[in-house]
């Protein structure tokens, strides 16, 4: 855990100050992880530590390529939520399995909550540009606006007529959800969109709108440029749009310290009743 927490620092700051994380962070982790891993297995003569480590790196493999491609998390965040399914394990099948989980659902809290209070500073930062686009954003979805208007309605008039008020929350999910959408695309398109220099841009950065550089054009692409577009915009001597998405290791190295503390917590409560019934 140790070990992890100076990853994650370090890929914090490098995330914060370039908006990338370097693969060699993400995948060194897993070396050191499994390698300690390996050690303890064979100084204790118990291999199951070395496999449930193997076990969460391929369980967080899976949830990293989810992530991945329902673009919920960029490459690096994915590339280093397998580095920690390499971490978290514990000593046995059952308590690796909670321990992955929990840090699962600890992330996704954390990070919905992290994302809106990002937002919220972005908004007060660039009040007018995001006023504007927000307008513009409700003029150009007003059916989306409707849509949702009369579906929430419709749920409402069904939660009178089963006449049990808990699935009150339903129609205010519904109506919120059109304003929360158009809430990020006016934040997308007012705080996240820069013009930077062709030699600025690095792999991974995300392109706004179409660049022609000589006969070739780069369209843009959810994945990002690859290293031989980063290699043609080098020389390109006019400006290009990209577009930014929230830092989210800081998420991550949050999500953690609760994991840890939650863990200790638990651990100590154990100790305690243990103590308590071997007293009595």
């Amino acid at each position: 855990f140790a070990l992890a927490l100076v990853w994650l620092v370090a890929a914090t700051i490098q995330d914060i100050r370039k908006r990338e994380i370097p693969n060699w962070l993400s995948f060194s982790l897993i070396i050191f992880a499994l390698a300690f891993r390996a050690l303890y297995s064979v100084f204790y003569s118990d291999i199951r530590f070395f496999l449930l480590g193997l076990l969460g790196l391929g369980i967080f493999f899976i949830l990293a390529e989810i992530f991945y491609y329902a673009r919920v998390f960029a490459g690096g965040d994915s590339k280093f939520l397998i580095s920690l399914g390499c971490i978290l394990p514990g000593t046995s099948l059952y308590l690796s399995l909670i321990f992955l989980g929990f840090f699962i659902f600890i992330l996704m809290f954390v990070g919905g909550f992290y994302g809106l209070v990002y937002s919220l500073v972005l908004v007060s930062l660039n009040r007018n540009n995001f006023a504007k686009e927000f307008k513009k954003q409700l003029k150009m979805r007003k059916m989306f606006v409707v849509i949702g208007l009369v579906l929430a309605l419709l749920s409402l008039i069904f939660v009178f007529y089963i006449g049990d008020g808990l699935f009150l929350f339903f129609p205010l999910i519904i109506i919120a959800f059109p304003f929360l959408y158009i809430y990020s695309k006016a934040i997308e398109e007012s705080c996240m969109i820069k013009l930077v220099n062709g030699k600025e841009v690095t792999v991974g950065d995300w392109l706004y709108e179409e660049v022609r550089v000589g006969r070739k054009k780069i369209k843009p692409y959810w994945e990002g440029l690859s290293e031989e577009e980063v290699r043609i915009l080098k020389g390109y001597r006019g400006k290009v749009k990209v577009k930014y998405g929230i830092p989210f290791m800081p998420a991550f190295l949050i999500s953690f310290i609760l994991f840890i503390l939650a863990e200790f917590l638990w651990y100590s409560y154990r100790s305690f009743f243990d103590f308590f019934l071997s007293y009595f």
